[in-house]
């Protein structure tokens, strides 16, 4: 291993990071994450923070699960891979698929199709949204409707239903037939509305519109995140998700749960979906189903797509997609061992407590720092942030360099925080004490405290 000089030298030189300007890092080096324990992160200089973001909202159950990291190192002993493309399975995802039906029965799940991540599972169900209605003899039904601000990932798929600028207008022309409506966002939507309930008939009312106006008959799918999350955690009112689900099943229209930042409890429910009463026809699932110790994902299929594609002749069922590391045995073997300790653990209930006081302690930082802090989101489980603002009045974002130096401070007082625009995202692993809790508030609030000073 190289040494801590060559590391520092090197550090940003040679690799661009994900969602961030490429001579960024060269400028302003990242922090070397070199170990992690519990729901702490080591960097290089042996310094230890509170990670308050789980890796990337994924690694539930923190850095010490010797649980799935045995199951991982086993596996690798025992066959370390194998193509499940057709002619071939393997006994791990067998047995997780089996497990998913069980964990997501009260969402009505019949059937995994795996992938190696979010991304994939997301355009997984986008293409399999289009392949149903194929096979339902409706051909014209190929376009797509997102939330804006909701977040589907990076591939083109994905990236087309986003409804956040910052992640499409690079990329564009995008796919084509993927439409927006407005998010039930209420500290920033185009009524003009602060009350939850009202906002959702809004929007809803936005998607109703939407279908007719595109023709119901050509619509596939609408897609949503439960509770939307690197768009700033937005929290729907409750009556959001039961309102866009029964006007997709008055129009004929498929409802994509993307439930790979919510599933696995972090909502402090098993799965967005069941935080709000809705059984989706697809979930898109990743991230926590291995603790973030594997890339892997799947999407998730309800009895309803499950029966159109295995009742179909072979022509026109016959799913021409997958991905070479589709089903890849250490990762459904990590996940099995995951899901069982998830399940053994009932994180979703600490999520559930933990989350509550997560979110009324950003609600006195924002009373205590009004000038800075517009808004403070949460209340469901271990999804929380704040958004900065330069002024309260009108609203206007923080300026970026100061968002830097707010995001600085916070992880000299101790807590690492993701920073997105002018929002804190906050995501801790569900295994979190009520101890390290008001350790992430108090560095907060140092950070929101100290950034000015000299400015």
């Amino acid at each position: 291993m190289k040494d801590s000089n060559f590391l520092r030298e090197n550090n940003a030189r040679f690799v661009w990071h994900p969602m961030g300007h490429p001579a960024e890092g060269m400028e302003n080096p990242p922090p070397i994450v070199v170990g992690g324990s519990g729901v702490r992160i080591r960097e290089l200089d042996g310094t230890e923070v509170i990670d308050a973001v789980a890796g990337l909202w994924n690694v539930n159950l923190g850095f010490s699960s010797r649980v799935v990291k045995s199951a991982i190192a086993a596996q690798l002993d025992e066959l370390p891979y194998y193509s499940t493309f057709r002619g071939s399975t393997n006994d791990k995802i067998i047995e997780l698929s089996y497990m998913l039906r069980e964990f997501f029965r009260e969402e009505g799940i019949e059937r995994a199709f795996f992938t190696s991540g979010g991304s994939d599972s997301v355009d997984t169900a986008l293409r399999l949204a289009r392949q149903y209605y194929k096979i339902r003899r409706e051909p014209g039904r190929t376009k797509f409707i997102g939330l804006r601000l909701g977040y589907h990932g990076t591939h083109f798929g994905g990236a087309s239903v986003n409804g956040n600028p910052r992640f499409r207008q690079s990329y564009e022309p995008l796919l084509s037939g993927c439409f927006h409506i407005p998010a039930p966002h209420t500290y920033r939507n185009p009524f003009g509305l602060s009350e939850g309930g009202k906002l959702a008939e809004k929007c809803a009312e936005a998607l109703d519109e939407e279908i007719k106006f595109q023709g119901a008959d050509t619509v596939a799918a609408f897609i949503m995140e439960p509770v939307l999350g690197a768009g700033g955690v937005i929290v729907p009112h409750e009556s959001f998700m039961p309102m866009v689900r029964e006007i997709c099943d008055r129009h004929g229209v498929l409802l994509i749960a993307d439930e790979v930042i919510t599933g696995f409890g972090r909502t402090g429910e098993w799965s967005g979906s069941r935080l709000w009463g809705v059984r989706p026809d697809m979930m898109t699932i990743a991230k926590a189903i291995t603790n973030g110790y594997f890339p892997f994902g799947a999407a998730l299929l309800s009895e309803r797509i499950a029966e159109a594609f295995e009742s179909s002749d072979r022509a026109t069922g016959f799913i021409g997609h997958g991905y070479t590391y589709s089903g890849h045995v250490v990762g459904a073997a990590a996940a099995v061992a995951c899901l069982e300790e998830t399940k053994k653990l009932n994180v979703a209930e600490n999520a559930k407590r933990r989350g509550r006081q997560l979110y009324k302690g950003l609600l006195e930082l924002k009373s205590k720092h009004s000038s800075v802090v517009g808004d403070a989101r949460g209340g469901k489980g271990l999804m929380a942030a704040l958004e900065l603002v330069s002024d309260p009045e009108t609203k206007q974002p923080l300026d970026p360099s100061a968002v830097e130096r707010i995001h600085k401070r916070i992880f000299e007082a101790g807590v690492m925080v993701r920073i997105s625009g002018s929002n804190v995202l906050l995501s801790p692993p569900l295994i979190i004490s009520e101890q390290d809790i008001d350790a992430i508030i108090e560095a907060i609030d140092i950070g929101l405290e100290t950034a000015f000073e000299g400015a």
